[in-house]
């Protein structure tokens, strides 16, 4: 059991979900037909209604307790189904994003998510910092190159304009501060939802394998009762193996991965799948969100179209680099590479910790949370659980 503890609502916590895109949940009068629509919700989580509600109370402490809010996969038949247009689909996604900025340490996400002056302003100054690091004349790339002689010049030297030695410690380096960036985040995720539990450590134990599959195959948007739901989930399956190939080409095998010559390596296979992959994927995703014609694609944040757009952007340049390179064009494999990075860089220290990619882990951690307290309830036969109050209460 669980002690209870006194209901403090933020009366600022709408305006928060407005800026978070959240603009009509004041329309919500608790009708749950969109919970009655939702083929994901049950009577432990009966979302989206009771989010709603908690929105409006101002029981900000409630939501970053509950994981229902990440048990949505963003079907938008609740929105279609609204008599009140109140989009409870759009805003579920709006408390993802808020949640992902209280678990953000740092108080970038929250930058990010509220302001597009803010998102652009960071990309910008990331990628600022690629660029002047290929054209100091102390740095290498352009700076290199002026030292380099005309050989550099006359055929393509990519481990001359950026040294593979170089570029992979800057990979590591890279991986590992956003890992731990992430992993913290999570923890925090975490501590909150777990916080007032007290269920035995067997249950985690036991669960645990649970977590490894749905951050492995996010298989449970495939259960959205919508017929847009399978296919939603493959094409996300596809994209994220494209994504995970190409990181870890790039942070582990990047010296077989970058290399000089034409021919074709077990590496540059790889590479073909992945880029195939994003290109489609990123594409289809652009498309559907211009042509508004699911529910999960009628709203828009700004952050939504970002994330798509700079990957449809990084398997453009790549390709571009890639038949440069095999055409031995020096220069235009050069500048290719460098515009490459640009886009590259910015969009993984933005998006892995603070962005949309972050929803990869945090949504399986909420269905672990969800399926401990499950099975445990289920041994116990008592409510162990916030969420389980929270049912019995709204």
């Amino acid at each position: 059991m669980t002690n209870r503890k006194a209901i403090r609502p933020d009366l600022q916590f709408i305006n928060h979900l407005k800026e978070n895109g959240g603009e009509d949940v004041k329309k919500c009068f608790q009708c749950a037909t969109c919970t009655a629509v939702c083929s994901l919700s049950d009577g432990e989580y009966g979302f989206p209604r009771k989010q709603m509600l908690l929105a409006q109370w101002g029981l900000k402490d409630r939501l970053l307790e509950d994981p229902a809010p990440w048990l949505c996969f963003y079907c938008g038949d609740c929105s279609k189904r609204c008599p009140r247009q109140a989009d409870p689909g759009e805003t579920m996604m709006a408390m993802r994003r808020y949640l992902t900025s209280q678990y953000d340490w740092t108080g970038l996400s929250r930058l990010l998510y509220r302001s597009v002056y803010w998102e652009i302003g960071v990309l910008a100054a990331v990628a600022a910092a690629i660029v002047l690091a290929f054209t100091l004349p102390a740095g290498f790339g352009f700076g290199l190159l002026s030292r380099s002689g005309p050989a550099a010049l006359s055929n393509v030297m990519l481990d001359r304009f950026a040294p593979v030695g170089i570029v992979d410690l800057g990979d590591r380096i890279m991986a590992v501060t956003l890992a731990l960036l992430l992993l913290s985040n999570a923890a925090r995720m975490f501590a909150w939802l777990t916080r007032d539990d007290k269920i035995p450590l067997r249950f985690y134990i036991t669960q645990f394998p649970h977590l490894i599959v749905q951050f492995l195959t996010q298989k449970r948007w495939k259960e959205c009762g919508s017929s847009e739901g399978m296919r939603n989930w493959v094409r996300h399956l596809f994209l994220v193996s494209g994504y995970v190939i190409m990181f870890t080409l790039v942070v582990v095998f990047l010296p077989w991965f970058q290399v000089n010559d034409s021919s074709i390596h077990w590496t540059s296979l790889l590479g073909y799948y992945a880029t195939a992959v994003l290109l489609v994927s990123t594409a289809w995703i652009v498309l559907d969100r211009m042509r508004k014609g699911s529910g999960m694609h009628r709203f828009s944040h700004f952050s939504d179209w970002l994330f798509p757009i700079l990957l449809l952007l990084a398997a453009l340049t790549g390709i571009l680099l890639h038949l440069f390179r095999v055409l031995d064009m020096p220069m235009p494999t050069y500048l290719t590479y460098m515009i490459h990075l640009v886009i590259v860089v910015p969009m993984l220290v933005v998006e892995v910790p603070f962005g949309k990619w972050a929803h990869l882990l945090y949504r399986p951690l909420a269905i672990y949370v969800a399926a401990v307290r499950s099975r445990a309830r289920e041994y116990s036969g008592d409510e162990l659980t916030a969420p389980s109050r929270l049912s019995a209460s709204a």
